[in-house]
């Protein structure tokens, strides 16, 4: 039996080591795991922003050119108002001036459907410099400055300014 317990103690020994080593490995394997969880979580969360920063850029690269699109048609529109203004009385009810009118008309829809609107400039509107740009002044009596003549139309998208109205200032 004497043999037996040294046997039986050597075999411990030994396993006792194997376990040592599994115990050992095992927390390296754990370790490994939660190093390469971390890394697959901050390259989840790069991915994450930089798809919200794409976004973020093609929805200004839009609103960029849309801007640049209305800038380019205003004075377009500017041009067809200023033909309609000057038709000659005898032509007035002709249909091909009428056309051309309604297409004023529908340009204007068009416009305030993508959320651009005339800045308001008709005559006795106070002056306001955030609006108005003031391309004329006449010198007259009075405390507030008012708009005496539209110019040229001015246009807001939202809140932002695309082109001041280019008005003739004078005081009341």
């Amino acid at each position: 039996m004497g043999g037996s317990l040294v046997i039986n103690l050597v075999y411990r020994v030994k396993n006792g080591r194997s376990n040592m080593a599994k115990n050992s490995q095992q927390m390296g394997h754990e370790q490994k795991i939660t190093e390469l969880t971390l890394d697959l979580q901050r390259t989840r969360a790069d991915f994450e922003n930089y798809r919200k920063r794409a976004e973020i850029e093609k929805s200004m690269s839009r609103a960029s050119g849309r801007v640049s699109a209305i800038e380019q048609l205003l004075p377009v529109i500017d041009t067809i108002e200023r033909a309609t203004l000057h038709t000659p009385e005898d032509l007035k009810d002709n249909s091909w001036v009428q056309g051309i009118v309604g297409l004023t008309k529908k340009l204007d829809k068009a416009l305030h459907d993508l959320g651009v609107n005339r800045i308001d400039a008709t005559p006795g509107t106070l002056f306001n410099p955030e609006f108005h740009e003031a391309v004329q002044f006449d010198e007259s009596d009075g405390e507030h400055e008012v708009i005496a003549e539209e110019l040229q139309s001015g246009y807001m998208l939202g809140n932002d300014v695309l082109r001041h109205a280019m008005v003739k200032v004078t005081r009341q």
